[in-house]
């Protein structure tokens, strides 16, 4: 689930989420202060701080990480590590919970890459090291068992969807299968007050088509969308683990006119992966992923389009039930001299386009996420305001959450609407809207999850789709 970035926060326009054709208005909201809220970093050619973020509590390695797994006949050598067997078969839709498949509760690992060069810190900061301790966990088994789990499900899902997700399919029938499917392979419904917050979705299934480059979901009260031949779809979710979240996305085409924008932007989340590791600074990062994009050109109804990196999305580091953690990756050549560090979990992503490559708010809204450090209970002379921030905690935590969530706990929007407007216009919830470049142009996005180990990196999200 890409970043927002909070430049420029006051633009909008009247694109629409769905496509570049036709208007499906989706009854938008007053929008509350996300965009300087959202957790990013500086983009262009702001400075970034030498080591930002001096309470990240973001985790991600595991025992293989370390330096005794390190081989040096494979120290600059991508490695796959062999997944194991699974004790049963996954039906399709797939509904078998994992546990069911994986009896013996060791589930396959992801790409594991080591580090190019290691960089020995020998003098790390206290701050470095307060941040290192406080991640001291991902050693434990159960956690990085967990968010293999997550990872091996999401696999699972998204490789239902690259089959059966067709024009003529509508976007509400592709998400609700995926959350069906992601709820199903818990084995969790998540309908009980904290039962989702032990396990379930990281944020709603993001599809996103054409010039809608990230951040819409098919929510109630929505005219519906079918998916056509012409279309090109953003697949974006996440899966998420006592609070811990795979956030993973593809893209997908029907017609062979897009597949150097889908190849351009793919090389690109591979480069940021590839040059990523601990002590590795952001701007070099973005400025491989900006290099790595715009090699590319794509050629639609006889004119050719220059690929370019998306300015004003990124990608993320990922804390505890908190999608976007407080470090951000841009897409483009930036001064940010913040590094990463070991043991933390990054969302690597990249979003490429034929329009402008800024994005403004579209019509509407993809979710809403509360804020992490707003107070449990609230003082609002509404009661329908008092009551859903209760819901709220209840079932969401600071998961980022849609419409189509509170329906499925029997919430109809006439009980919260205005209860909802009141959280947003006290910094309490923050509104998504969907990002939106210029009318006519098409977009694509890739993405991965990866743990940061001290001598190599796990890939946790990579699949032999891609």
């Amino acid at each position: 689930m890409g970043s927002k970035t909070p430049e420029h926060e006051s633009h909008t326009n009247g694109n629409d989420p769905s496509g570049s054709i036709n208007a499906h208005g989706t009854g938008g909201e007053p929008r509350g202060a996300h965009l300087s809220r959202d957790g990013d970093g500086s983009l262009g050619d702001g400075d970034g701080g030498e080591d930002a973020d001096g309470d990240d509590k973001a985790r991600g390695a595991e025992v293989s990480l370390n330096p005794q797994s390190t081989s040096a006949s494979t120290k600059k050598k991508r490695k796959k590590s062999k997944k194991k067997a699974s004790s049963g078969k996954q039906s399709s839709p797939p509904r078998v919970p994992l546990d069911q498949i994986f009896s013996t509760g060791q589930f396959p690992s992801g790409e594991i890459q080591e580090y190019e060069s290691v960089v020995e810190n020998t003098a790390r900061t206290t701050a470095e090291e307060d941040r290192y301790q406080s991640r001291r966990h991902i050693h434990d088994d159960k956690f990085l068992s967990d968010y293999r789990k997550a990872a091996e499900i999401h696999r699972q899902v998204r490789k239902f969807t690259q089959e059966s997700a067709r024009p003529g399919s509508t976007l509400t029938d592709i998400a609700v299968n995926i959350e069906d499917g992601v709820r199903a392979l818990l084995d969790n419904e998540g309908l009980e007050p904290g039962s989702a917050l032990v396990s379930g979705m990281g944020f709603p299934t993001g599809l996103s088509l054409n010039n809608c480059v990230a951040h819409y979901t098919p929510n109630p009260g929505q005219k519906e969308i079918v998916l056509k031949s012409t279309d090109v779809m953003k697949v974006d979710f996440g899966v998420h683990i006592n609070g811990w979240i795979v956030d993973s996305a593809f893209t997908m085409s029907w017609d062979p006119t897009y597949d150097n924008l889908l190849a351009a932007v793919k090389d690109a989340t591979n480069t940021g992966i590839k040059n990523a590791g601990v002590d590795v600074r952001i701007s070099d990062i973005s400025a491989a992923i900006q290099e790595a994009m715009e090699s590319y050109e794509v050629e639609i109804g006889g004119k050719t389009f220059a690929v370019k990196a998306v300015r004003n999305i990124s990608g993320h580091n990922i804390k505890q039930y908190r999608i976007h953690g407080g470090k951000s990756i841009p897409f483009v050549k930036n001064k940010d001299q913040t590094k990463m560090e070991e043991g933390e979990v990054f969302a690597i992503e990249t979003f490429g386009t034929t329009g402008n490559g800024y994005l403004v708010d579209g019509p509407g809204v993809y979710g809403y996420g509360r804020d992490p450090h707003a107070p449990k209970r609230i003082v609002s002379p509404l009661a329908s305001a008092r009551s859903l921030n209760k819901t709220i905690n209840d079932n969401f935590g600071s998961l980022v959450f849609c419409r189509r969530y509170l329906d499925r706990l029997g919430i109809p929007i006439g009980r919260y609407l205005a209860g909802m407007n009141n959280l947003a216009s006290q910094g309490i919830v923050e509104v998504y809207p969907p990002l939106m470049d210029i009318n006519g142009s098409y977009s694509a996005q890739f993405e991965h999850t990866i743990l940061l180990g001290e001598t190599s990196k796990e890939v946790i999200s990579r699949g032999d789709d891609y």
